[in-house]
């Protein structure tokens, strides 16, 4: 074999996907489903979330402090109803995002019941799925043993409502369970660490129990807390987020409730989605050890121009989780993290770093302003990614688990959107047009192209 002409070979493949970028102007396309002002291009409608960034004035974009609304209800009201009580809320809104409807006591007893009861995972399944076949990936992990599930459902091609919610429960009893056990394994096989398998405990919440199967007893209330803080703000970001619309894209073609779910992990996974507050960590890492005074706002203020002009960090000129698609001046759930964030920072001796964090904060969004030229620059802030991983490092969770985690918690927001997805009176699948830009051309035949 010509190993030259294989790479000539493979150089033609790279080239020939390459699309001249004039060409999207010229015809145009809405790159990313988006408006030429940046704002989502409109393809369905939904009744389970809401996220609000900015008002539509004669045309202009108007930004405005940020909005998450599940089921009509506020996000910040929600979580200020179940601390006020001194609760976890994360099966609550489990509840709400699927019933459409806030449950009363006895209606959320019952339910939280059912889904500890489904936390087990099927007999030798752990065995066979988890501890044989480690992976170094846990999104990789968690898709894979989605799909396997599918073949210990006694219907799992059964798309009636009744079936797919009874599936939709146990795959939300489940996921953290999943999750704990393959980064149990992996810490296991790769990082020669003592393997522990801890059986779900049905009398604690959530977030409480997949600390449990992590760690033990070895976490405080303050931790447990935060982690259901975090699941909860991660439930729902209406229809248009990525992963979510990869569930609704797959699920209008019929497809099982395995598949559509492995293919919304897919998506999350995506440094550009699901993956974020790694890269988030990864440069608030480079920061402090470039920055020697973490309160000098100036010297941080050049690092950060330095970052956008590509001379420091990754060198890609992002400021990671800073800018969202849809929130302009504020992202809510940010405002929802940062009051308990500073709680568990004093826990644990982080608040110098948590203050650095408050820093960037303040100051990326007027860096970007004059860096891109006021004209050009669009209103940015700190979307929910930017505090996320360090909540979780606080907690002591691993990088590995973070977008894991993003997944249990948006796991529910999924399947709410499903099963709105297969309610349609007249389904259609979703299918958007692509313009091809190649001339028509003449077969030759091989003899005489040489």
């Amino acid at each position: 074999m010509s190993q030259a002409m294989l790479q000539t070979i493979c150089k033609k493949m790279q080239t020939a996907c390459q699309i001249d970028p004039r060409l999207y102007e010229k015809y145009n396309v809405k790159r990313g489903l988006r408006n030429e002002d940046h704002t989502g291009v409109l393809v369905g409608l939904t009744s389970i979330g809401d996220v609000v960034g900015y008002r539509s004035e004669a045309g202009q974009v108007v930004p405005i402090e940020g909005q998450l609304l599940y089921r009509g209800y506020q996000l910040d009201q929600l979580v200020k109803g179940f601390q006020s009580e001194n609760r976890h809320g994360f099966e609550e809104i489990c509840y709400l995002l699927l019933a459409g409807e806030l449950p009363n006591h006895s209606e959320l007893k019952v339910f939280s019941e059912y889904l500890a009861e489904k936390r087990d995972l099927p007999e030798n399944f752990t065995n066979q799925m988890l501890l044989n076949l480690v992976g170094t990936d846990m999104m990789n992990m968690l898709a894979r043993a989605v799909l396997v599930l599918y073949t210990n459902d006694p219907r799992p091609e059964d798309r009636s409502e009744e079936n797919i919610v009874r599936q939709s429960l146990e795959l939300i009893a489940k996921f953290p369970t999943i999750v704990a056990y393959s980064f149990n394994a992996y810490r296991h096989a790769f990082k020669r660490k003592t393997l522990s398998i801890r059986h779900p405990r049905q009398e604690l919440s959530m977030a409480e129990n997949f600390l449990y199967m992590l760690k033990g007893e070895r976490y405080s209330k303050l931790e447990a807390d935060m982690l259901d803080l975090a699941l909860v703000t991660h439930a729902e970001h209406g229809g248009g987020n990525n992963s979510t619309f990869t569930l609704r894209v797959t699920s209008s073609a019929g497809t099982d409730t395995y598949s559509a779910i492995a293919a919304a992990i897919g998506s999350l996974k995506g440094p550009y989605h699901g993956g974020a507050n790694l890269k988030v960590l990864e440069m608030m890492n480079d920061i402090k050890k470039n920055l020697k005074n973490w309160d000098d706002k100036g010297a941080a203020a050049d690092y950060l121009l330095k970052i956008l002009k590509k001379e420091v960090g990754d060198q890609t000129g992002k400021i990671y989780g800073i800018g969202h698609a849809v929130y302009t001046l504020s992202d809510p759930r940010v405002k929802i993290l940062k009051t308990k964030a500073a709680e568990l920072a004093a826990e644990k001796n982080r608040l110098e770093e948590f203050h650095l964090y408050n820093l960037v904060e303040e100051l990326a969004p007027q860096v970007f302003a004059d860096f891109k030229g006021r004209e050009r620059s669009k209103i940015v802030c700190a979307n929910v990614d930017f505090y996320s991983g360090f909540v979780y490092s606080c907690i002591g969770i691993t990088p590995e688990l973070y977008t894991p985690i993003f997944a249990i918690g948006r796991l529910a927001g999924w399947c709410a959107h499903r099963l709105e997805e297969l309610n349609h009176r007249s389904r259609r699948i979703i299918r958007p047009a692509y313009k091809n830009v190649t001339p028509e051309r003449q077969y030759v035949e091989i003899l005489v192209r040489g």
